[in-house]
């Protein structure tokens, strides 16, 4: 399996807003940016494209570190999502999963792909290189957004 770090970053200028999402991908021999956005998001969004389309641009089954700065993304995969998914997407107080279609969606890559996968948080601007191009990245997507908009 080859192995590959992701670095995945979302922002958004105001909350919703315009957005974008950035990735770095990063394996021993290569390395990708990614980056796109859309005018009326929001934050966590953003958070959950970048990673899905990280790995989503993956082509074979990979060994992926995947760096991310969002605690709503983190634990959202590590802690929240099997509660999610046994109680019919609904959270602990019975009401919708906020972003359900974004979380099946990563849902179905991480469990269908064949991807051996370790979630790693990072501090966001605290000067994680790998995170601030994922962070410029998706500054570049929101930038894209507004002139495309």
């Amino acid at each position: 399996m080859n192995a590959v770090q992701i670095y995945s970053d979302g922002a958004c200028k105001g909350n919703p807003g315009p957005g974008g999402w950035g990735a770095w991908l990063k394996s021993a021999d290569s390395q990708k940016e990614l980056f796109g956005g859309e005018l009326g998001t929001t934050n966590n969004r953003m958070e959950l494209t970048a990673v899905i389309e990280g790995l989503s641009a993956l082509k074979r089954p990979c060994k992926v570190t995947l760096y991310v700065d969002s605690q709503y993304v983190l634990k959202g995969m590590t802690e929240w999502i099997a509660g999610w998914k046994s109680k019919g997407w609904k959270t602990a107080s019975k009401q919708p999963v906020k972003n359900v279609d974004l979380w099946q969606r990563l849902d179905a890559l991480v469990s269908g792909a064949g991807h051996e996968i370790e979630w790693v948080w990072v501090r966001g601007h605290n000067g994680d290189p790998g995170n601030e191009r994922a962070d410029m990245l998706a500054n570049r997507g929101v930038e894209q957004a507004l002139r495309a908009g």
